[in-house]
């Protein structure tokens, strides 16, 4: 049997309560030890914060200068807001907020100074103050 029929079975079985804990099947564990799924999370945490095109022109028009590390930074917090179960969040940074995707890994729009002041940030179920 494949390692997805077997995934399927082990999955088919589960649901019909069928215990199959004596049998000798393989687990979705791969050559180094790692599950699928330990894989994914550390391939996510490695990637870096998306742009997009929107919030790239308000990072222009309002002279927002990110460093590689703010851009770390940012990406840390999503990572944060990830783990918490947060799906949209305003990452305040400074001076400046970044309104972003969690499930998309990227921030959508960004504002700073002035701009800051008595704003009404909606459509976000977090917040990450780094």
């Amino acid at each position: 049997m494949t390692k997805i029929s077997n995934e399927y079975v082990l999955n088919r079985n589960r649901i019909n309560g069928i215990d199959d804990s004596k049998k000798n099947v393989q687990t979705n564990k791969v050559s180094n030890g790692k599950s699928f799924k330990e894989i994914m999370n550390q391939l996510s945490k490695n990637e870096k914060v998306n742009f997009s095109k929107h919030a790239l022109q308000r990072l222009e028009k309002r002279n927002i200068n990110l460093t590689s590390e703010d851009v770390d930074k940012i990406t840390n917090a999503v990572n944060i807001a990830k783990a918490k179960g947060v799906k949209d969040a305003l990452i305040i940074m400074g001076d400046n907020a970044f309104v972003t995707s969690i499930k998309n890994n990227m921030v959508i729009t960004a504002t700073s100074g002035t701009d800051l002041k008595e704003s009404v940030f909606t459509n976000i179920d977090g917040a990450v103050i780094i």
